[in-house]
């Protein structure tokens, strides 16, 4: 996102600076606050570091959600360019690799655009892993994630208790689950405007 030039030059504000979540891609966030800012979010890469503009009347909390929003919008951003079905059956052997010690392997993974329901599917009899269109352009730890519930599933066919404890070597399982869910849950909400480069904060 571009840098915003309101929030560059004049008044001060107050900034903080932390470590990122692990594999955010930056060194460093800084948050800046600002008392111009009303109600709109919005972030940049700054070198090394990512910088987060929020407005100054947030709370530890909701700046914590909306830092790790940003994040997830700047990666999404990042990760546009689509990968294809080689790149995607390479990509699934490598998580096979470091996850599952290798022992599942798909005979087939591609994209594909009649999923609208579902983000992936997989048929073990065949070893067949489809993933829907839908998941490109998010962030590549939330495909990681799709593709290696479906690898799961060349192992243990059902979502008993078996198929969780393999997921649970990926360590941002929860978080990419949340992530699906969000998106979700936005597409049943009306659609809000907003600046561009901006999210709404409420």
């Amino acid at each position: 996102m571009p840098a915003d030039p309101l929030h560059r030059a004049g008044k001060p504000q107050r900034s903080t600076t932390s470590q990122p979540p692990s594999g955010s891609g930056a060194s460093a966030i800084e948050v800046r606050r600002s008392p111009r800012r009303r109600r709109t979010v919005s972030a940049y890469r700054e070198g090394d570091r990512t910088v987060v503009l929020i407005p100054a009347r947030m709370s530890a909390a909701e700046e914590q959600r909306w830092v790790n929003v940003m994040l997830d919008k700047l990666a999404a951003q990042e990760s546009r360019r689509a990968l294809g079905d080689a790149e995607l059956s390479e990509r699934a052997r490598r998580l096979s690799e470091q996850y599952f010690d290798g022992r599942a392997r798909p005979a087939s993974v591609r994209w594909v655009t009649n999923q609208n329901t579902r983000w992936g599917s997989c048929t073990p009899s065949d070893g067949s892993i489809r993933l829907s269109h839908r998941l490109q352009g998010m962030p590549e730890y939330v495909v990681d994630y799709v593709l290696l519930h479906e690898l799961a599933h060349l192992l243990v066919p059902g979502h008993g208790p078996r198929f969780w404890q393999l997921l649970k070597a990926y360590p941002r399982t929860e978080r990419a689950r949340g992530y699906l869910e969000g998106v979700v849950a936005a597409e049943r909400l009306p659609h809000v405007p907003g600046a561009r480069g901006e999210s709404p904060a409420g």
